[in-house]
């Protein structure tokens, strides 16, 4: 009787797990899109370039390589000045908290900028003393 009711308890999580990722929004791969490639550094408490521009609707691949030692990048999906429970505005093909980025290897951030507006981002892994200094902005225009 255990194993019948193990089996069907199983069977309905795998259902549901199916549920939720048919039915969550997915981004296309950047790369396969002809995505607009964006080379970026990041240095001591800083990312070069430290603004972005983007057009709205542009598939984008952002390559960070840390030239120093390890560094982090984190964005928000929603612009600046948007409820929290806004719809997302940057859908990514992969979800983060926070990218890790290591010294000399590339990292790359893949997403769609559906909405415009002004995207802070700033370094999540301590880094020193002016880590809290290490931001930028990605800006998606009409």
């Amino acid at each position: 009787m255990k194993r019948l009711s193990y089996a069907r308890h199983l069977s309905l999580i795998i259902a549901v797990v199916a549920v939720i990722a048919w039915a969550r929004p997915q981004a296309p791969n950047a790369s396969a899109q002809n995505a607009q490639v964006i080379e970026v550094t990041a240095k001591k408490y800083e990312y070069d370039p430290p603004t972005i521009h983007l057009k709205q609707g542009t598939p984008v691949e952002l390559r960070f390589t840390a030239i120093d030692h390890t560094h982090g990048f984190q964005i928000s999906p929603v612009p600046a000045g948007a409820d929290k429970d806004a719809q997302p505005g940057l859908i990514f093909s992969t979800a983060r908290e926070c990218w890790t980025l290591e010294k000399g290897k590339v990292t790359s951030v893949e997403f769609v900028a559906k909405t415009p507006g002004t995207y802070p981002f700033h370094c999540c892994h301590f880094c020193g003393f002016g880590h809290k200094r290490m931001k930028g902005e990605l800006v998606v225009d009409p």
